[in-house]
């Protein structure tokens, strides 16, 4: 079990490290002033020390959770009730992940 999202990313073979370390890039280039944290044994991204959203690694996707508050069309990445699959085997729309973090950062700004 990683203790830091350093720990958790080095777990992975390298081609996966790549995707997980441009994912967190991805989501910290989105939300300025992020932190991160592990919790739930995944890593975190936090802003103002609560959680925002997580990501994490598995055999065949990248997953992020929960969905966002956006419009777009997240059908093809559904998986269940609250979590966003990114099959490993097609490229990762670093795009989307931009603006699902941005959502999230939208909408905890308007819950102030």
């Amino acid at each position: 079990m990683a203790d830091t999202v350093d720990e958790y990313i080095a777990s992975f073979p390298p081609d996966v490290q790549e995707i997980l370390e441009q994912v967190r890039r991805t989501i910290h280039a989105a939300v300025p002033g992020a932190g991160e944290k592990i919790s739930y044994q995944i890593p975190a991204i936090t802003l103002d020390g609560t959680g925002l959203l997580h990501f994490s690694a598995w055999k065949s996707h990248i997953a992020l959770y929960p969905i966002p508050p956006i419009d777009e069309d997240l059908t093809p990445y559904i998986s269940g009730k609250g979590t966003l699959k990114f099959p490993l085997n097609k490229p990762i729309p670093y795009d989307l992940i931009t603006r699902i973090a941005q959502a999230f950062v939208a909408a905890r700004t308007n819950q102030e």
